[in-house]
């Protein structure tokens, strides 16, 4: 049985605009500023022929040309090994967004004019500087013809083995920040930022050699999504939650990122990664941060991150003893999904029958500080799971003394949830009397909802985090303190993984809760 549910929306209501008509202007909205623009440059997408460029950071850009928050001079360089000339790679781009964007922003018109006129494209060998050396030529080309003011974005969107031939030949054609006198020049780094804590180090140390820290931007697409941004406004903005997030009322904290998809197209990618890398020491960590970090002193990037970091700082590292009692590992098998039988993950393409890999992931940490010693904070991610939801659940200690309801009547803990998808929002669990001559008591929820409440769809996060990485705003990418901290953390649990094989795989079917052994390390998960 479903829990009554009140829910909190906003009603827009009617205006008169400019040109006479009546139209809708939502209250929430109302004295809002106009979103930033970017600043003028030339953003160069390394590994353009991808399935990244063409799916996300493509549309990413054009949505925000549709939006108006793409600088006007601004120009779009392609970079990799398929071979395009300038009009085949826009003919390229226009049928990419015509497969990508939905109804009514495909491109065409003036608009779409604009945007493909600054649209270049270089054939390309990563580990050629001539390249480069063109690179750079058509980077001054665009500075002298475009208006882009000497400013130069370049995104990693290729597979992480390229990233450091990417970073070498960079620094050996001139086009590091050092070498840019007219404008600023930063690198967009896509995850994952190394395979493990050594290769994780030995990256960071060719690129740091070519940009400093500040001009380098780690890209997590989770920051960029509304309700993930919203922690610190949630925490921050309100007086009614940050005198109760500590140990004194907060019992546990479940971040949970689970999928009901398999691996797909991704079978050899994933077989090598699994669950652990994949998602938890980059996403789940980065929103663990958020949820537990003190308050910063200021808005400030660095402040903000300097509080993540502290906090991640805080966390003891399991010790290889510790692994079996903090950890849980599965692997999906055959099941149904949406009344659909489906494959297990050692009969998908490009999968080792014999795979070791998991595909479910818990870890359960404490943070070793005042305000949260003695707090579990659990975080699982997993595929093929029963259905697909992220979210952040806050669950707060029980009552300490009984008076109220029958005695038939389960009291339940109040628990705030953090929605990040596929709804976007916050929920609340509260206890109601139930309305009549008896004192029975039921859990209820008030939920806020983004798009109902604010009326808008939110933007996707590439289109924010791109933005961000233009206007020279770090506050959501991840600094390497941070990255570095996260590879510490689970890196036991990895060496041990690797050595130690798990013979009960595949030991969760598909469209289940996960694996058995999960709740050996706790047990009051919620239920998917």
């Amino acid at each position: 049985m479903s829990e009554p549910t009140a829910t909190a929306t906003a009603t827009p209501a009617p205006v008169t605009g400019t040109d006479g008509a009546a139209t809708l202007s939502n209250p929430l909205r109302a004295g809002m500023s106009g979103e930033r623009i970017g600043d003028p440059c030339s953003i160069v997408f390394f590994g353009a022929s991808g399935d990244l460029f063409k799916r996300m950071l493509l549309p990413a850009i054009y949505l925000m040309k549709l939006d108006g928050t793409l600088p006007s001079d601004f120009a779009l360089i392609g970079f990799a090994r398929t071979p395009y000339t300038d009009d085949a790679f826009r003919d390229y781009c226009r049928e990419q967004l015509q497969t990508f964007m939905p109804e009514g922003q495909k491109p065409g018109g003036a608009l779409w004019d604009d945007f493909s006129k600054r649209i270049g494209y270089i054939t390309a060998d990563f580990k050629d500087t001539a390249h480069f050396v063109q690179l750079k030529e058509r980077l001054a080309a665009n500075d002298r013809d475009l208006g882009t003011a000497g400013n130069h974005l370049f995104y990693l969107a290729t597979p992480p083995p390229v990233f450091p031939v990417v970073v070498e030949h960079l620094r050996k054609a001139k086009l590091t920040p050092n070498d840019n006198t007219q404008g600023w020049t930063r690198i967009v780094v896509e995850k994952p930022f190394g395979t493990d804590l050594e290769t994780a180090r030995s990256l960071q140390k060719t690129i740091e050699h070519a940009f400093p820290e500040s001009a380098i931007y780690r890209i997590d697409h989770y920051l960029g999504k509304e309700p993930v941004q919203d922690i610190l406004a949630l925490r921050f903005a309100n007086t009614i939650f940050e005198p109760i997030w500590n140990r004194n009322y907060v019992q546990n904290v479940q971040i949970t990122a689970a999928e009901s998809l398999g691996v797909e197209e991704r079978g050899d990618y994933y077989d090598r990664a699994g669950a652990l890398r994949d998602m938890i020491q980059n996403h789940v960590m980065n929103m663990f941060a958020l949820v537990a970090m003190e308050p910063p002193v200021s808005s400030d990037a660095d402040a903000i991150r300097n509080e993540k970091y502290k906090v991640l700082s805080a966390i003891a590292p399991p010790t290889y003893a510790q692994v079996a009692s903090m950890s849980a590992r599965g692997q999906y098998g055959p099941g149904t999904i949406d009344g659909k039988p489906v494959r297990g993950y050692r009969e998908e393409d490009e999968v080792a029958k014999d795979s070791n890999t998991e595909t479910f992931a818990a870890v359960k940490f404490f943070v070793e500080n005042w305000r949260w010693a003695g707090v579990p904070f659990c975080l699982r991610s997993g595929k093929r799971l029963a259905r697909k939801v992220s979210e952040i659940a806050v669950t707060f200690k029980p009552i300490p003394h009984r008076f109220y309801g029958e005695k038939t009547d389960t009291i339940e803990p109040n628990v705030l949830v953090l929605k990040i998808q596929p709804d976007e929002g916050i929920s609340m669990r509260f206890e109601a009397k139930v309305p009549g001559a008896k004192d029975h008591v039921r859990a209820v929820y008030m939920d806020f909802n983004y798009g109902t409440g604010f009326g808008i769809t939110s933007p996707p996060p590439y289109e924010r985090l791109i933005g961000d990485a233009m206007r020279g705003d770090q506050t959501l990418f991840t600094r390497w303190d941070a990255v570095e901290r996260a590879w510490e953390l689970v890196m036991p649990i990895l060496d041990t993984w690797r050595d130690s094989k798990d013979f009960s795989f595949p030991n969760y079917a598909s469209g289940s809760q996960g694996p058995p052994s999960a709740a050996a390390i706790f047990e009051q998960w919620r239920p998917l």
